[in-house]
């Protein structure tokens, strides 16, 4: 293997990114001497950015510090790229590693072609069958794939719309799914004790607990029937109680409010830290979400997923078994969460589906492919679902 150090730029600049490259961080840390990592944070969302880095032990090399308040996407993406620049030229890295389908990945993967540096792609080749759902997610992550050199797919599937997109030219390897490795190694955490979780204080471990996020884009209008929804699930016979770490934007967390507050059975907290969140999940009957990545996640624990939305780019779950689309309609929700909660073969068929999102290990792969055609080392084996 060559001997001179690889320089790989990690960028990452929400929460969600945060927490799924920070596997990459550590993988690439592990191994040195063969690389040499550079973080770089765009800080499209400060605070919750801070709390990822900081329980994973990150601190970034170069810190863009874009965020300001009432940002629009264009504001993220002209900041970023003027960032990115001043920041490729002065690390003159030899790959720049991006994250999935935010704004700050975009626009780091364009700054990066224009300074014709070659760009990874993790969590590469996820599609839904509108560009504009989610929004600005779907356009975000094929506009990233064009610029993109190395394609590092989660899974079979995301590499075969890859492949189907005439990107057979570049290098795409199936990894897994990077928040697999995030979660398997913050449950650890958990069940060892090292985090405190006073969003579950006082919850009946007798009762059913129902997991449930909401705030994407294209469900702002159905909002309240989703808050309606929360409010007849949590009167049903069986008393489930539900946690619901409300979203702090305008158009989600005062309809909530007025809806639920007050509501018996509904806990209603602020935002979660990762580690809490991972704990509430685990805690969890089922979760009930619009979020991607806990469509991933869940199922890696056999907690079945209750997805609000119309469309998913992560079908293995549906055909797996672990997902199922129920969309944002008030009779849809609480018609499927009775199911749930009443029918134990139903339960039990989404809860004991294989997981196809990943092992663990799809950091380890992806620094390895990196090495493997940069610096002539070992192939490594693709990732095959259960």
């Amino acid at each position: 293997m060559n001997r001179a150090p690889l320089r790989v730029m990690t960028v990452m600049g929400t929460r969600p990114d945060t927490i799924k490259m920070a596997p990459v961080v550590q993988a690439l840390r592990a191994a040195r001497p063969d690389v040499e990592p550079i973080v770089c944070v765009t800080a499209q969302h400060r605070e919750l950015l801070d709390e990822v880095l900081a329980l994973f032990g990150i601190v970034p090399d170069i810190d863009l510090d874009i965020m300001t308040k009432s940002q629009s996407l264009t504001d993220i993406t002209t900041r970023v790229l003027i960032g990115m620049e001043r920041a490729l030229i002065e690390a003159r890295p030899d790959v720049v590693l991006v994250h999935g389908d935010t704004t700050t990945s975009t626009a780091a993967a364009l700054a990066t072609f224009y300074q014709k540096i070659p760009v990874g792609h993790v969590e590469a080749g996820l599609r839904t069958s509108s560009i504009a759902e989610p929004f600005p997610e779907e356009a975000n992550r094929r506009l990233t794939g064009v610029l993109t050199s190395f394609h590092f797919a989660p899974t079979a599937r995301a590499k075969a719309n890859l492949l189907a997109e005439r990107t057979a030219h570049a290098y795409v390897v199936v990894t897994g799914n990077t928040v697999i490795d995030a979660f398997l190694a913050t449950e650890r955490r958990v069940r060892a004790g090292a985090v405190a979780v006073p969003a579950l204080d006082g919850l009946d471990p007798g009762r059913p607990m129902i997991f449930v996020t909401a705030h994407r884009r294209e469900n702002h209008e159905a909002m309240r029937d989703i808050a309606r929804a929360v409010q007849t699930i949590a009167a049903f016979p069986e008393r489930p109680q539900v946690l619901w770490p409300v979203h702090p934007s305008p158009q989600v967390a005062p309809v909530i409010h007025e809806v639920l507050d007050g509501i018996a059975g509904v806990r209603l907290v602020a935002p979660m830290g990762y580690a809490e969140t991972v704990a509430a999940v685990a805690a969890s009957a089922f979760v009930l979400t619009d979020s991607g990545g806990l469509q991933e996640e869940a199922p890696t624990l056999g907690k079945p997923v209750l997805v609000m939305r119309r469309e998913t780019e992560r079908p293995e779950g549906l055909e797996a078994g672990t997902l199922r689309l129920v969309g944002a309609r008030y009779e849809d929700i609480v018609a499927e969460t009775r199911r749930l909660l009443t029918d134990p073969a139903a339960y039990a068929r989404m809860a004991q589906a294989s997981n196809p999102y990943g092992d663990g290990r799809a950091a380890e792969r992806i620094v390895a492919s990196l090495l493997h055609v940069l610096r002539n080392g070992p192939a490594p084996p693709e990732f095959e679902a259960p």
